[in-house]
């Protein structure tokens, strides 16, 4: 008991710090965007609904069965089902991070990307910590339709671009989701920045070792 109490305290004050970086860097904004992470009993603990990263309470964290109850802390946010439908889909994940980053959801407005990996392989760090980026189809905030469509993608990948909305990307560890998070961001500036010029991103070849490795 006191270790899982140990483990919870440690989550509750990662997830706060983790939230305040991405605020303070403005990966973030207003009370958008979401956090989990998973306990090792399967209970998950995540930001409530209407809290700024940017001044989260540790103890005010709503706190879920592992079947999705909400059994503690403040309201949770209605889009608690999108981290959900992740862990379910990705059964190693211990974390997830929704944003609303004005880059990739940029990228998320542009019609004609593949829908099946929406940005290229531009650099190495991206290939390695994001992969392929899936796009789900739009649906309304809170749409438990948007459920079905993220699952079938997370099976696939780890990060899922919402279409009008924002990236999902779950993680084995919080930090891991966050790096993964903010390397997606960067990458879609950096796609935004390079839309009119002749660009060079990594061969087929060169994305499946960084993959497979």
């Amino acid at each position: 008991m006191t270790t899982i109490l140990s483990e919870e305290t440690r989550l509750r004050d990662q997830i706060a710090e983790v939230g305040k970086s991405l605020f303070d860097r403005c990966f973030t904004f207003g009370s958008t965007g979401n956090i989990s992470a998973r306990l090792s009993n399967g209970e998950i603990l995540m930001t409530p609904t209407n809290a700024s990263m940017g001044s989260l309470d540790p103890g005010r964290l709503s706190k879920f069965t592992a079947e999705g109850v909400h059994i503690g802390g403040d309201k949770p946010t209605k889009e608690a089902f999108l981290h959900q439908c992740m862990y379910c889909a990705r059964e190693s994940s211990g974390a997830v991070v929704h944003l609303h980053s004005t880059h990739a959801v940029a990228v998320s407005l542009i019609d004609g990307l593949d829908p099946n990996d929406v940005l290229p392989p531009l650099t190495a760090y991206y290939v390695m910590r994001v992969g392929r980026l899936p796009m789900a189809p739009y649906f309304p905030p809170g749409d438990a339709a948007l459920a079905e469509a993220v699952r079938n993608r997370a099976r696939d990948s780890h990060a899922v671009l919402l279409a009008n909305h924002g990236p999902v990307v779950a993680g084995k560890t919080l930090r891991e989701a966050q790096y993964a998070t903010e390397e997606l961001e960067e990458t879609a500036k950096l796609f935004l920045m390079l839309r009119n010029e002749k660009v060079r991103p990594l061969t087929l070849e060169q994305a499946e070792a960084l993959r497979s490795a």
